[in-house]
């Protein structure tokens, strides 16, 4: 009487383990996409090992891989910066200074950058720090302050020729801040305050010349232009004396005697009105000298004509 009860038994057990299996068969089918799909963004690059040995670079998008047996390492391939902080230097002229900079670099090849360098950022700042101090040793200090786009041309170039076989591009290099020594510091400081002094001098000076210049120029078209009218009011007056002489002249034609005689009869009585002592001669009493005056003309001409005949 026990014998369908444990058929049933059996066959529920056999349905249990069915579904268990399916359940664990999906569990690994879906462990296994997980680890096998990989989504690549478009700034990246996978580096796939398998069984150690490096295949080719992939991505962007969707990257399949084998579990286990390949072991993916991504790379990024946007541009970053490194910060190399103060280093000191000395220059060629036995100055010590303090530089400090950043390395802009980006992967151009993702698989040199794993498989030649371990640690891209220490290997750079090592290289980075020996390179800067070659390439100070090589100069003056005062080139130094004054030339840091050449610095950093040297530098980008001499880093780069060493990164490119790691597969890294060095996009850029540039100084931050060049610290000389103090008493260095303390003379340029003396130095461009006396160079300031000298071009507020300079500017002094070449301010007055100018305004001596302008002042003489004004002067002298001053000058120039009350000559030109002392000239022209010259001119004017001398214009306006001939109108009048040539105006008296024109009237003094058409005056008549008797007109002429009212007037110096007025001019007698003026003269009369005068508190001075005067004498006057009239024009008439020397009328009464010239029978006398012919006279004695014609004897002399009588007396010169015999003169001549002897």
């Amino acid at each position: 009487m026990f014998f369908p009860y444990m058929a049933t038994g059996l066959a529920i057990s056999t349905n249990v383990g069915e579904d268990a299996l399916v359940a664990l068969v999906a569990i690994i089918l879906l462990a296994f996409l997980f680890y096998s799909i990989k989504i690549v963004r478009e700034y990246q690059r996978i580096v796939v090992f398998r069984f150690g040995r490096a295949l080719a670079q992939k991505g962007p998008g969707v990257v399949f891989i084998y579990p286990i047996i390949d072991v993916p390492v991504r790379v990024d391939l946007r541009e970053r910066f490194l910060t190399i902080p103060h280093q000191t230097c000395i220059t060629k002229d036995n100055a010590t200074v303090d530089v400090d900079f950043i390395i802009y670099f980006k992967v151009i090849n993702a698989s040199d950058s794993v498989i030649q360098v371990q640690n891209f950022e220490g290997a750079a700042m090592g290289i980075a720090t020996t390179t800067l101090r070659a390439v100070v040793g090589d100069i003056i200090l005062d080139e130094v302050l004054s030339k840091r786009e050449n610095i950093n041309a040297m530098l980008r170039t001499k880093l780069d020729e060493v990164t490119t076989r790691w597969g890294v591009k060095v996009t850029n290099v540039e100084i931050r801040e060049i610290l000389p020594p103090k008493n260095v510091s303390d003379a340029m400081i003396m130095q461009m305050s006396a160079e300031r002094s000298r071009r507020a001098v300079v500017t002094e000076a070449e301010g007055k010349k100018q305004a001596t210049i302008t002042v003489a120029e004004g002067d002298k078209q001053s000058n120039i232009l009350r000559a030109e009218g002392d000239r022209q009011s010259a001119i004017l007056k001398a214009e306006g004396y001939a109108l009048a002489l040539t105006t008296i002249f024109n009237a003094a034609k058409t005056i008549d005697q008797k007109t002429m005689a009212l007037q110096y009869l007025d001019m007698m009585k003026t003269l009369g009105s005068s508190s001075s002592t005067k004498y006057v001669i009239p024009m008439e009493f020397t009328e009464m000298f010239r029978p006398f005056s012919e006279t004695l003309r014609a004897a002399s001409s009588a007396s010169a004509s015999n003169n001549t005949k002897e």
